[in-house]
C-alpha cells in the first residue's frame, strides 16, 4: 500500500509550477463540490437519517484519508462534511437549480484546473493513475499546510521526491 508521502510525492510530481498549484486551490474545491452536490440525489432515509450516494462517498474517502494520516484524515472529513451539508441544501432546490449547480461548478472547475496545467505545460496527474482523482484534494489541504508553516517534515519528503516548486517560466526553481 502507498503511503501519504508516496500518494502526495507522485501527485506534487505533476505540480510543480506555482501557478498551477494556486489554480488547484480554486479548481479542485469547485469540483469536490460539485460531484458531492450531484451524488446528493436522489437520497433515501436510513433510520431517519438521510443517506444518499453523496454521504455514502464522504464517508468512503473520509475513511481512506483517515488510514493515510490521521490529522490530514480529520481535516478532509470535516472539509467533507460542509461539502456535504451544502451539497443536501442544494439538493433541496429544484432540479434545475440543483443541477445548475452541480454542473456549473464541475465544468468551470475543470477549466480552471486545465488553465493551471497549461502553466505547468504537463498533463493532469490522473490522466496517468485515476488514484489522482482523490489524491488532488488532499494534496490542495497539504499545500495550504505547507503554506501555514504545518507539517515541514511531510513537505521536505515530498520536495526531496518532486523537487521544489517553481514561480514559473521567468523564475528559477527553488525551495519555499
Amino acid at each position: 500500500m502507498k503511503t501519504l508521502t508516496d500518494h502526495l510525492s507522485q501527485y506534487a510530481a505533476y505540480h510543480r509550477d506555482r501557478r498551477n498549484i494556486a489554480t488547484h486551490f480554486v479548481g479542485i474545491p469547485m469540483i469536490v463540490l460539485a460531484v458531492v452536490v450531484l451524488l446528493a440525489r436522489p437520497g433515501f432515509d436510513l433510520a431517519g437519517w438521510p443517506v444518499s450516494a453523496a454521504t455514502v462517498a464522504v464517508i468512503a474517502a473520509t475513511a481512506w484519508y483517515l488510514r493515510l494520516d490521521l490529522r490530514l484524515g480529520a481535516l478532509m472529513g470535516a472539509l467533507l462534511l460542509g461539502c456535504l451539508w451544502l451539497a443536501q441544501a442544494t439538493a433541496a432546490l429544484s432540479t434545475g437549480a440543483w443541477a445548475a449547480v452541480g454542473v456549473g461548478l464541475f465544468v468551470v472547475g475543470w477549466v480552471i484546473q486545465f488553465v493551471g496545467h497549461v502553466f505547468e505545460g504537463r498533463k493532469p496527474a490522473f490522466v496517468d493513475d485515476i488514484s489522482g482523482l482523490i489524491v488532488g484534494p488532499l494534496f490542495v489541504v497539504t499545500e495550504a499546510a505547507f503554506l501555514l508553516g504545518l507539517r515541514p517534515e511531510l513537505q521536505a519528503q515530498i520536495e526531496q521526491r518532486a523537487g521544489p516548486t517553481r514561480p514559473g517560466p521567468a523564475g528559477t526553481a527553488r525551495a519555499r
